[in-house]
């Protein structure tokens, strides 16, 4: 709204600054500071609020240590996070911008669901919440949303980088289509030209390929979306895992979305040509603001809870994110936590029930899962067996700490793949 409104401004007045909100840098570090401020300030209201009403954590025993003590704290935070995500984005960011619009209908329609769902576990006290089933439904409609406004919009388009003029050995000069064209390019992460076309699989069908190619893009958006935010959802068990490791996750992201969106940058870099994606990095700063903010009252021992509220919400801003500056295939690498909290419970769960149907007793290869809580429980259990030692359980901020710096390791392998190729 600022932006729009110095933007009209400018075309009647002359007066002094009337030009820095023309600039991304400068609406991003605004964006970051504001959400930082809002989730502080105003954070600690809203914890304030919570506990008056008591809409506590419900804690069941795992025989964790400290597990028992967090019993009571409250929870729903995640809307901290949303208002301190959306407020700076409406006022800073260009709303006519079809990316940005995308980010914020990400935020309220994850955080919608995510605060049903906290909504039936503290005041309908149903602790499973929101059935699964209409979870998925919501993530699978959000999907099919961000992916058919791609393939639709006019404004959704890229310049690829098709040719390539040495200049001098260690020099060369990357060269652009003329035109903006639709595409269902992405980037590929280790591969020489760095670029896929979803279309590919699908040369055998002639005209129809472009066509084809697209319903598998909304399929893999779907998919996307889907698995980091559920992701999200599984890390957050211990105080600060999931906001911390989504601050380092959107660090990247706001990176990749400036240099794909400029064409200078992406020049050098060798990556497909954006347009419009460069306004990203204003919703990012809030996003990092308000990861960072929320942090303040989530780090161990936690204040408040961000709940489902908040985990759905950032994971499926990631996934979004990621989908909206072609670089989905990078997930593995720079979610790499989410996936492994995700492959936990798959693998636990696969191997239990297989072992029970082919000897009778169910075994588990983790101790627990999702995986932060195996390093928290201790003892011996299937994987630890291969190697004849036991694990020692560890205090809850030393793994959220050393998760947060794999993350970190897999945030700075996400930005060199642009150039290892």
């Amino acid at each position: 709204m600022l932006y729009h409104l110095f933007h009209y401004l400018e075309s009647i007045f002359v007066f002094p600054g009337e030009h820095l909100f023309n600039y991304i840098s400068f609406r991003t570090g605004l964006a970051f500071i504001l959400a930082l401020l809002i989730s502080t300030i105003f954070g600690r209201r809203i914890i304030d609020y919570l506990q008056k009403k008591q809409i506590g954590e419900t804690i069941r025993d795992l025989g964790l240590e400290g597990q028992m003590s967090k019993k009571g704290t409250p929870t729903m935070g995640g809307v901290i996070i949303i208002i301190s995500i959306l407020v700076p984005t409406l006022l800073l960011g260009n709303l006519t911008n079809t990316y940005v619009l995308l980010m914020i209908i990400t935020t309220v329609w994850l955080g919608f669901i995510g605060f049903m769902d906290d909504y039936i576990k503290v005041f309908r006290k149903n602790k499973e919440g929101l059935s699964g089933r209409f979870k998925i439904v919501g993530q699978v409609g959000l999907g099919l949303i961000v992916g058919m406004t791609m393939y639709m919009s006019s404004d959704v388009v890229i310049r690829e980088n098709i040719e390539i003029k040495g200049i001098t050995q260690r020099v060369e000069k990357v060269l652009y289509a003329k035109h903006d064209t639709k595409s269902t390019l992405t980037t590929i992460p280790f591969s020489k030209n760095n670029n896929l076309n979803y279309t590919g699989a699908f040369h055998w069908a002639g005209k129809n390929a472009q066509r084809y190619g697209w319903i598998l893009f909304v399929l893999v958006t779907i998919f996307i979306v889907t698995a980091v935010s559920n992701g999200a959802n599984l890390t957050d068990g211990l105080d600060g895992l999931a906001t911390g490791s989504s601050a380092i996750m959107g660090v990247i992201l706001g990176i990749l979305a400036y240099v794909s969106g400029n064409v200078n940058y992406s020049g050098y870099l060798n990556i497909m040509y954006l347009p419009g994606t460069g306004e990203l990095l204003i919703f990012a700063g809030a996003f990092i603001g308000a990861t960072i903010g929320f942090l303040w009252y989530n780090a161990y021992p936690a204040q408040v809870f961000m709940g489902d509220t908040g985990s759905l919400t950032l994971g499926g801003i990631i996934a979004v994110f990621a989908i909206a500056i072609r670089k989905e295939l990078l997930i593995p690498i720079l979610c790499g936590v989410f996936l492994v909290e995700n492959l936990s419970v798959v693998v636990q769960v696969a191997y239990f029930k297989y072992t029970k149907k082919r000897f009778g007793t169910g075994k588990r290869v983790f101790k627990m899962t999702p995986l932060h809580h195996h390093y928290q429980k201790g003892g011996n259990s299937g994987i630890e067996a291969i190697f004849q030692r036991p694990l020692i359980a560890m205090p809850e901020s030393r793994i959220v700490i050393r998760f947060w710096i794999v993350g970190i390791i897999l945030a700075a392998i996400t930005i060199i793949t642009l150039k290892i190729r």
